[in-house]
Formats: structure tokens, sequence, C-alpha cells
């Protein structure tokens, strides 16, 4: 049963992340890539809930319009998804350079902190559309400034929010998680599978 539904829907993702893709590719759905270049900037009065899902359904957007004058593509779920890191209320992006994310790591070591992952999905064909988000505490452990020095050295955390991987070499800084693992990667796919079975898109 599995395989028909597979040969039946197509999942579009909406980033150019490699580690959101694996997890999308695990599913075992047919996939394509469309990466969006959605802009970023968001309402300062936004919640950080209100901040991934906005983003999340604003880069399955940016590509709904060009999708949608494709033909024979069959049904498709496109997805969007964003993470934002968020200590004692500051949200933390990506940061700009190396002494961004020195910042960002001296505020995280020490300390306990939320990742927010949202996640967007859009039905092709109805333009129907669902966005949720969780949150997940990470303990992180206390760093030195020569830790956070030759971390910043290896290049890892400059495209991450909150400026470390958890599934690389940041994980060695992670004393404990409290929550859903893969939301901190980028992507949970128990969430995501919840919302591809509102759409009647069941991975079992």
């Amino acid at each position: 049963m599995h395989e028909a539904v597979t040969d039946q829907v197509t999942l579009v993702l909406a980033s150019s992340s490699p580690r959101r893709q694996e997890l999308v590719r695990s599913l075992g759905f047919p996939y394509r890539i469309e990466v969006s270049d959605a802009d970023e900037q968001v309402e300062e009065s936004l919640t950080p809930s209100q901040i991934v899902e906005t983003l999340s359904l604003r880069k399955v957007n940016v590509i709904y319009d060009k999708l949608k004058l494709e033909q024979q593509m069959g049904r498709s779920i496109l997805i969007g998804s964003d993470t934002i890191v968020v200590k004692d209320g500051v949200v933390l992006g990506k940061p700009i350079n190396e002494q961004d994310a020195a910042h960002m790591l001296s505020m995280l070591q020490n300390a306990t902190h939320q990742v927010y992952t949202g996640i967007a999905c859009v039905d092709l064909e109805t333009g129907q559309s669902i966005m949720r988000h969780r949150a997940t505490d990470v303990h992180m452990k206390p760093l030195t400034d020569g830790q956070i020095k030759r971390y910043i050295a290896t290049g890892e955390p400059m495209d991450k929010a909150g400026s470390y991987a958890i599934q690389g070499i940041g994980a060695t800084f992670v004393e404990s998680i409290e929550g859903d693992y893969f939301n901190v990667v980028g992507l949970s796919v128990s969430l995501l599978s919840d919302m591809l079975a509102e759409l009647d898109v069941n991975i079992l």
C-alpha cells in the first residue's frame, strides 16, 4: 500500500538545506527540491512560533505560483520550514559574521535555550495549507573562549540558526535536550507526518 501512495504524491521541499532534504528523503516519497529565495524579514512584534510559521509559509508561497503553472506534476505537497533559536526571549537566527557567531555561542553556553521550527504544507492542487511548529529545549555545556573560537574556525556555525549544528561537531556542546531531536536539526519528521496525514497523505 505504501508503494501505491508514493506513486501518486510528490513532496516538494522549498529548502536548500541538506539536512532537511535528507529528512524528507527518508519518508520514502518521490521528492524534488525547489530552493526558495523568500524574504526572511519579519515584524518585531511576532512571537517565536509566529516567526517560524510565517517564514515557512512564505517560503512555500514563493514557489507555489511557479509550480502551479507546470503541467503533469501529479499531486504534489509543497513543504516549507524555518528554524530559530531563542534565548531569554532573544531570537537568534543565522550569524552574519564570525563575531556574531561568537556572541551567540557565548550567550548559549552553560544555559538552556529553545529551538523553534515551523513547517508549512500546501497542497498544490487544492491550495489547502497547514502551518504548525514545535519547540525543543536544549541545554549547552559551559564553553571556553578557545572552544568557541576553534568551533567557528570549522565553518560549521556560519549557516546555522544559533550558530551551531546539533547533527555536527556542535553536538559535542549539547548536554541534553527535552523534546524532538529532529526539530533541532531543522525539520520535525513526526510533526510533518501528522500534517501530511491531515492532507490525506499517509507515511504508513
